[in-house]
């Protein structure tokens, strides 16, 4: 095992291509999204509605989870330890987090909303050497003995004694690559990977997996594998199962924990070829740069610091190993240090290096070996989303936090660029361009006020972190304004704000005037339709200015002159609004072509023009709208509107509701409205109401009577 000639005979095959392995192991099959999100020891219930609730909606790329096959429980002295989980006692998908058919109806719903799992899988060793017992699906094991006959693994089965240098074949020598994988790491039994065997029996959970629907794997303690075995193991998996979504031929996407902090010992480069490799030196990077200096994050690929090329790198802020003091314990930022935490995973998800892990973790206190929240009986504690749409019960749920989810958007939307072109980085203030596609800034402490140049094309942009409009200029000139508060801005262009499920509890008055957009702002236009609809219609809009009274006018929204420019704002929680949250992602007009190019589906329901959403007066409704003075059934529009591209201040506006057989809205002739707003009649006249650019804007289907009113505030 581990020859050198025949390692390096591998080696050569493998980046020459020969065989399977080392061919498409780096693709996620996640549709262009690039950000996965670890589920650390959740329940696969919990991980399932997870996907559906919000992953989805939030742009995820997939889930990462727990190890699901059957390991070590309750040792006498420690009941309930984290590290449970990967001490393997067969390969039965039976574990804490739940039984088989969880597990599969977990993948199933997860890839039906297009949100992969990957399984965190634990193929270098079996339990402890010392540990015996009954394991979490019902299996007699001893480790003593080298038995596992829920696999089964016999003595035979394990790395020879003679191959380790240290007379209990327990691993001492860190120095000694043949060492670091013959020898038992921790103590646990060592599986002997050069063996037929032991391959076929770790591919066939794999492939277990991957008929179940599984997109990939993370591969633990990958570096105290032979990267020969590996890459055998690899071999001998199947492509991903078409029957759950995934292009015929795709390989599993894998990626390697691989620790290397250039120690000199195993380079990088053995696994090149067999998935991408976590990068631990980028957890020291970021913690550095927020904790002292900003600067060293300019170039936060340094090959100089031996970290892994782009395309082959798993980049993270903080891993379930070191944020409880493994691998990198000086300074390592997780969830206790929660202000620059945000700013790194922020950052981590606007620059360009690497494929992006967010970790979600639960509160262990100080307590570095405790398992997750659980009942009396140990077994683990369902996952509570509260009233502001952050979870409780012990769990943390960085993955929900405002400044996180948020980002995944803009991580999405600059997938593809070149890099990035850096502004300024004067050690306490970042910003930079992702090509014409995104801007981001950041400040490491304090307040700062400064005028950018960017790469972004001009328009009104939402600042996905605070929602608030911000304009870039010609020459992509934007004012950043950042403070204590709010240290983050970020652009994209085609993003719009999405409020995580819950971010801001939309209950009564107080919680809707969190959201409320600057009173300052002249564009801010608001357009209310009332329609009574059952629970299966939904309403959209489409207008702008008629082709008989404006040249130019085209069939393309981008450049069609009776077009109108909007930026729309977020109204409520992804749970209250989903469609409406999804349908306004992209639509950056109101124009009368319906569903722009690039614009947001519903489970692959398109857009029939701009979304309203459903409102009400009612302050304990989750759909209460504080402008909303009027009642129910009142669908609306919440939007900056470029009030230089109306007709003297005024837009045409003709509602569709979907599901109905009205269908279009009748035409009808708007009569002079009334509120502090009306009593002007619109330029022309055009079978349609006429809104004001800048007002509140109350309309009725089908009817003529209207009134515009001015912001209260």
């Amino acid at each position: 095992m581990g020859s050198a000639g025949l390692y390096s005979l591998v080696l050569v095959l493998l980046w020459a291509g020969g065989g399977r392995a080392g061919v498409g192991y780096e693709n996620p099959a996640c549709d262009g999204k690039t950000v996965i999100v670890h589920l650390f020891e959740w329940r696969w219930t919990d991980v399932a509605l997870e996907c559906e609730r919000f992953l989805a909606h939030a742009g995820y790329c997939g889930v990462q989870v727990s190890p699901p096959n059957e390991h070590l429980t309750n040792p006498p002295e420690y009941p309930y330890p984290w590290w449970q989980r990967y001490q393997p006692v067969s390969y039965k998908l039976v574990s804490r987090s739940g039984s088989e058919d969880e597990f599969e109806d977990m993948v199933r719903r997860c890839n039906a909303v297009g949100v992969r799992i990957f399984v965190d899988v634990v193929i270098n060793h079996m339990a402890a050497l010392g540990s015996e017992g009954v394991g979490s699906a019902g299996s007699s094991f001893d480790g003593a003995a080298l038995a596992f006959p829920g696999v089964p693994f016999v003595p035979e089965d394990f790395t020879p004694p003679r191959l380790c240098s240290s007379e209990d074949g327990i691993l001492s020598n860190l120095s000694s690559p043949s060492d670091m994988r013959n020898c038992a790491l921790l103590g646990l039994a060592d599986l002997y990977g050069a063996s037929a065997y032991v391959r076929e029996q770790v591919a066939g959970y794999l492939n277990r997996l991957v008929e179940v629907g599984v997109a990939g794997f993370r591969v633990d303690a990958a570096r105290f594998m032979w990267p020969e075995d590996l890459a055998a193991i690899l071999d001998l998996t199947n492509d991903l199962n078409t029957s759950h979504g995934f292009p015929p031929k795709t390989r599993p996407f894998v990626y390697l924990e691989v620790v290397n902090f250039n120690d000199g010992i195993i380079p990088d480069q053995d696994y090149y070829g067999l998935g991408r490799l976590t990068e631990f030196r980028y957890c020291q990077k970021v913690s550095d740069g927020l904790l002292h200096d900003l600067g060293v994050l300019g170039t936060v690929y340094d090959p100089d610091w031996g970290m892994n090329d782009p395309e082959k790198a798993l980049v993270f802020v903080d891993n379930h190993d070191n944020q409880r003091g493994h691998n990198l314990p000086e300074n390592t930022l997780s969830y206790k240090t929660p202000d620059l935490y945000k700013r790194g995973v922020a950052f981590t998800l606007a620059q360009p290096y690497g494929l992006a892990r967010v970790m979600s973790s639960y509160d262990f206190g100080d307590d570095t070996e405790a398992g997750p929240p659980h009942l009396p009986d140990y077994s683990t504690a369902e996952v509570v989303i509260d009233e502001s749409g952050q979870c409780s019960n012990g769990w943390v749920c960085e993955h929900r936090w405002r400044a996180i989810a948020s980002m995944v958007q803009f991580r999405n939307a600059v997938a593809g660029t070149e890099g990035w072109n850096l502004y300024h980085n004067d050690g306490h203030f970042l910003a930079f361009s992702r090509g014409s596609k995104g801007f981001f800034a950041m400040a490491k402490e304090g307040s700062v006020e400064k005028t950018v140049s960017t790469s972004l094309p001009p328009g009104l942009y939402e600042d996905l972190i605070t929602c608030k409009v911000v304009p870039v200029t010609e020459g992509g000139v934007v004012d950043v304004a950042l403070s204590e508060n709010d240290p983050l801005l970020a652009l994209c262009v085609g993003c719009q704000c999405l409020s995580p499920p819950g971010s801001q509890a939309q209950t009564n008055p107080v919680a809707s005037q969190l959201r409320r957009p600057p009173a300052s702002s002249p564009n801010r236009t608001v357009i209310f339709m009332h329609h009574e609809t059952t629970p299966d219609q939904d309403v959209f809009i489409r207008g702008g200015i008629d082709a008989e009274h404006r040249p130019g006018c085209t069939e393309d929204a981008q450049t069609d002159a009776c077009a109108v420019g909007i930026v729309t704002h977020m109204l409520g929680t992804i749970d209250t609004y989903d469609k409406y949250n999804s349908w306004r992602v992209g639509d950056h007009h109101l124009d009368w072509h319906g569903a722009e190019e690039g614009q947001g589906t519903y489970y692959g329901l398109e857009a029939l023009g701009t979304p309203l959403a459903w409102t009400t007066n009612n302050p304990l409704s989750p759909a209460y709208q504080e402008l909303n003075t009027f009642g129910d059934h009142y669908w609306m529009l919440d939007a900056e509107m470029d009030c230089s591209e109306t007709e003297g201040g005024w837009v045409e506006v003709k509602a569709f509701v979907s599901n109905d057989g009205w269908g279009w809205e009748p035409d009808l002739v708007q009569e002079t409205c009334s509120g502090s707003g009306g009593g002007s009649l619109p330029p022309y006249q055009d079978g349609n109401h006429f809104a004001r650019c800048g007002y509140i804007n109350v309309f009725h289907f089908g009817v003529a009577e209207c009134s515009i009113s001015e912001f209260p505030y």
